[in-house]
C-alpha cells in the first residue's frame, strides 16, 4: 500500500509541478486539472466505450452534431447547420464548416462518409456501430456483413454538403448523431500509421485540443488546437485528465485545490461533500427499476401490480439505505428538456392493502409466495431486502430474494423465466423514446413480455410527430400507461451524477441529465 501511494503522490508532483498557485488569466496559460472516474484505454473513437473516454474524445474531436453544455440538446460542431428533405422528413442535409483536421488537412462531406463507412464496417467491429446501424437506412445490413456500402443512406452532394437518409423520419435523430458513435476520424493518418496513430507524435483531431502527451496509464495531457474552427471560444490553454485511482487521495488533492474537477465523488465521502458548495449533484440519463413479469399468473393482475408498487417507501430507501445521492421516483423517464414525465403511482400502503384486498388476497391472506431476482452485488442485495422487508411489513405477504450470477441472472430475464427481477437503464441519448421503446411487444429488452396494442402505437406513432410539444405528450401518455395505468415495472430512482468543481472559480460548466460536459466555453472566472 506504501509503494502504490508513493508511486500516485510522484505522479502528482510530475503533473502538478507546473501548476503556479492560483489561477493564471485566461489570455495566458489556462489549464484544467481532471480526475476522470475510470483509466482511459483507448483514444481512437472507433474504439471508445467508457465514460470516461467519451470526456477525452470530447476534447480531441468533434462530430457534426455536439452538445449544449446546459441542456444537452444537439447543436452545431463540424456541421454549421442543417434541415430536413424528403417527403416524410427522413433526409437531413448537414452542411459543413469549411475547417481542417489539426494538421491542415481539409475535412470534407467524403471524410464524414469515409468515417462513418469505417466506424460500421464489420471488421472494425465498433461496440456502438448498433446505433447509426439502426439510424441510417441500409446501415444495418452493411453492418453485419450482408449489405453493401453504396446501399448505405449517405450521399456526398457536394464538398461540404452530405446528405443522411435515415431508416425512418425518426424526429430525434439529430440527438443521436451528437454521440461519439457518429464520429468523423482522421482515416489518413490512421492508414499511414495504423495502430501507433494516437501517440503524441502522429495524433491528428479536429476537436478544442490536440494531444500533447500521455504515458498510457495515468495521465493525458491535451492542448489548444490552433485550427479549431471555434478557438476563440477556447479559452483553456490545457486540459490534464488523470486517473488517480486512490480515492482518497484524489477527493484530498481535490480539497488541496491541485485538482480543479473531480468526476465522481468517492461513496464514503458524500456526506462531507454535501457540505461544501463545490459539490454537484443531478439527476442523470439512467434509473433502477424492477420489472414485472406479465405472464406470472399471479402478477398478470395489475391490481396486484400497483398494491407490490404502492407499499415501497423509495424516499426510505434512497435517504437511508443508500450512500449517493440518488432520487426516488414513481416515474420511469428522466426529466429531459421540453420533457416532464408521467406521474407514478405513489407510495400508499392503505391504497395498496385495498387494491390486494380487491384481487382477493385481504390482508395478504392466500397470496402466493413470490421471489425477485438480482444479479449478484451488493447494492442490488440491499434494495431486495429492503423491499422484502417492505412487502412483507406492508401487504403480509411471503418474498424469497435469490442471488444469481450475471450470465444466469440475464438468462432468466430474456427468457422470461421469474417473477420480479431487478433492471436498470443508461440513456443512450436524451430523448424519452430511448426508454419507452423497450416495452414494445417484441422489443428483445421487453423480457417482462408486456404487450398492449395502444402503447405500442403511440410509441410508434411518437417517430412522425415533428412537433415536440406534440410528441412528447404522447410520449408521456405512453410513459402513463407503463408506470401507473398498468403498472408493468416499479419505478425505484434515477441515478445521480456527482462531480466536484467550485463554480464560484469557473464558468461554462452546468449540470445535466446527461453528465456531458463540453469544454468549449469553460474558464476560470476573473
Amino acid at each position: 500500500m506504501k509503494k502504490k501511494l508513493l508511486s500516485l503522490l510522484m505522479i502528482g508532483l510530475c503533473v502538478f509541478g507546473t501548476y503556479a498557485a492560483g489561477k493564471k488569466s485566461v489570455n495566458s496559460n489556462t489549464e484544467l486539472f481532471v480526475n476522470l472516474s475510470q483509466k482511459v484505454n483507448f483514444i481512437d473513437p472507433s474504439m471508445i466505450t467508457s465514460t470516461s473516454e467519451h470526456a477525452v474524445y470530447l476534447a480531441l474531436f468533434e462530430g457534426l452534431v455536439t452538445y449544449d453544455p446546459e441542456t444537452c440538446k444537439p447543436r452545431p460542431g463540424l456541421a454549421k447547420s442543417w434541415e430536413r428533405r424528403g417527403e416524410k422528413n427522413e433526409i437531413i442535409r448537414f452542411h459543413l464548416r469549411k475547417t481542417t483536421w489539426s494538421d491542415g488537412t481539409p475535412i470534407t462531406a467524403e471524410t464524414v462518409v469515409e468515417s462513418w463507412l469505417y466506424y460500421l464496417s464489420p471488421s472494425t467491429a465498433a461496440e456502438y456501430s448498433y446505433i447509426p446501424a439502426w439510424l441510417i437506412k441500409g446501415a444495418a445490413d452493411f453492418n453485419n456483413g450482408q449489405g453493401d456500402e453504396k446501399d448505405v443512406g449517405l450521399k456526398v452532394v457536394d464538398p461540404y454538403t452530405l446528405d443522411v437518409r435515415l431508416s425512418g423520419e425518426i424526429p430525434f435523430a439529430e440527438n443521436l448523431i451528437a454521440h461519439f458513435s457518429f464520429p468523423v476520424l482522421p482515416l489518413h493518418v490512421m492508414k499511414r500509421y495504423g495502430e501507433f496513430w494516437t501517440r503524441p507524435q502522429f495524433f491528428v483531431g479536429n476537436g478544442p485540443f490536440v494531444l500533447e502527451q500521455t504515458d498510457g496509464k495515468n495521465y493525458i495531457t491535451v492542448t489548444r488546437n490552433d485550427k479549431y474552427w471555434n478557438k476563440k471560444k477556447v479559452f483553456l490553454s490545457k486540459i490534464n485528465f488523470l486517473f488517480i485511482d486512490d480515492d482518497n487521495l484524489s477527493y484530498n488533492l481535490f480539497k488541496e485545490n491541485k485538482i480543479d474537477w473531480l468526476t465522481f465523488v468517492p461513496a464514503d465521502k458524500i456526506k462531507e461533500a454535501r457540505l461544501l458548495k463545490s459539490y454537484q449533484v443531478a439527476p442523470e440519463n439512467a434509473n433502477y427499476y424492477y420489472i414485472f413479469n406479465m405472464n406470472d399468473s399471479v402478477l398478470k393482475d395489475k391490481r396486484v401490480r400497483k398494491a407490490l408498487a404502492q407499499s415501497i417507501d423509495k424516499q426510505k430507501l434512497v435517504d437511508d439505505y443508500q450512500s449517493f445521492d440518488n432520487y426516488a421516483t414513481d416515474s420511469f423517464v428522466p426529466s429531459f428538456p421540453g420533457y416532464t414525465p408521467a406521474e407514478g403511482n405513489p407510495f400508499n400502503v392503505e391504497e395498496a392493502k385495498k387494491l390486494l384486498a380487491e384481487a382477493g388476497y385481504p390482508e395478504g391472506k392466500g397470496f402466493p409466495e413470490i421471489t425477485i431476482i438480482y444479479n449478484t452485488n451488493e447494492n442490488h442485495r440491499i434494495i431486495a431486502e429492503f423491499i422484502k422487508e417492505q412487502w412483507e411489513e406492508n401487504l403480509g405477504i411471503v418474498v424469497k430474494i435469490k442471488d444469481i450470477q450475471w450470465s444466469s441472472f440475464l438468462n432468466l430475464r430474456q427468457s422470461n423465466s421469474f417473477q420480479i427481477a431487478r433492471a436498470g437503464w443508461v440513456g443512450d441519448y436524451a430523448d424519452p423514446v430511448n426508454y419507452l421503446e423497450m416495452f414494445v411487444s417484441g422489443s428483445p429488452m421487453n423480457d417482462g413480455r408486456y404487450n398492449s396494442k395502444e402503447y405500442d402505437d403511440l410509441i410508434m406513432k411518437s417517430y412522425s410527430i415533428e412537433n415536440p410539444e406534440e410528441r412528447n405528450a404522447v410520449l408521456q401518455r405512453a410513459e402513463e400507461i407503463l408506470v401507473k395505468d398498468e403498472q408493468v415495472i416499479i419505478p425505484i430512482y434515477y441515478y445521480s451524477s456527482t462531480n466536484m468543481i467550485d463554480l464560484d472559480k469557473w464558468e461554462g460548466w452546468y449540470t445535466n441529465v446527461c453528465d456531458i460536459h463540453p469544454y468549449v466555453g469553460l474558464k476560470p472566472k476573473n
